[in-house]
């Protein structure tokens, strides 16, 4: 299996220059809203191409949720920096409608995709709620199990979005769309190796070994460059 990422866009469509039919899986990491000089037409309708690509191929696509999204998905909740009040309408309309395609986590076996990583220090204080909801979040092989169905629970909901004071927040720890490279880097999850975007870079970084891992790849700031793994090599 090879899966290409795509991280942090923010109304880029530098996407569209990847061949998807080379790829098993495209797994976009989040925020696709808030840039500082696209005009809101070019990324509102760069949102609806990737929404219809996803339809068109609803099990290759993977569509994460960033922190710059959930401020419109989940509107007038969990606001962050270059919120566009000439935006919210119509991209919370567009997220709601389409609200299905999107998740906060996916998994291949032991790596783990979220736009911003998970830290034991943010699992050891995650309510564990209903215990109807089945939440497992110590088996690492269903964690995005997990946090996909704590974001369909609305009290559980709002500790995917914790901010730690490294972002300007008072939650203990970051959850796993506003983890600073500043806490995942240094208490990322032993067992698994997680591919996130949200921290900047100016070239994929990898800390860790294989017994457990983290890989930053919000590159697009510097170069268009997309972080690809392939199994048949890992493995």
């Amino acid at each position: 299996m090879k899966i290409i990422t795509i991280s942090d866009l923010h109304g880029r469509n530098s996407w569209l220059h990847i061949d998807a039919g080379h790829y098993d899986k495209v797994v976009f990491l989040g925020d696709y809203t808030d840039s500082y000089d696209l005009t809101d037409d070019a990324i509102l309708e760069n949102l609806s191409q990737i929404i219809r690509l996803k339809q068109q191929a609803p099990d290759k696509i993977i569509l994460l949720i960033g922190n710059h999204d959930a401020q419109y998905l989940h509107f007038p909740h969990y606001r962050c920096s270059g919120f566009r009040p000439s935006m919210q309408p119509a991209l919370t309309s567009l997220f709601r409608k389409h609200q299905s395609l999107f998740q906060i986590a996916h998994q291949e076996g032991f790596y783990l995709f979220t736009h911003a990583g998970v830290t034991n220090r943010w699992l050891a204080h995650v309510p564990k709620g209903d215990p109807k909801l089945e939440l497992n979040l110590q088996a690492l092989d269903l964690l995005a199990d997990a946090m996909n169905k704590m974001h369909q629970d609305r009290m559980l909901r709002t500790s995917l979005f914790d901010v730690s004071s490294l972002r300007g927040g008072f939650d203990e720890a970051g959850g796993p769309l506003w983890a600073d490279k500043r806490e995942t880097s240094t208490d990322y999850l032993p067992g698994l190796h997680q591919i996130v975007g949200h921290t900047p870079v100016p070239e994929f970084t990898t800390i860790g070994d294989e017994t457990g891992s983290i890989t930053y790849t919000d590159v697009l700031q510097t170069q268009e460059a997309f972080y690809t793994i392939d199994f048949d090599d890992v493995n």
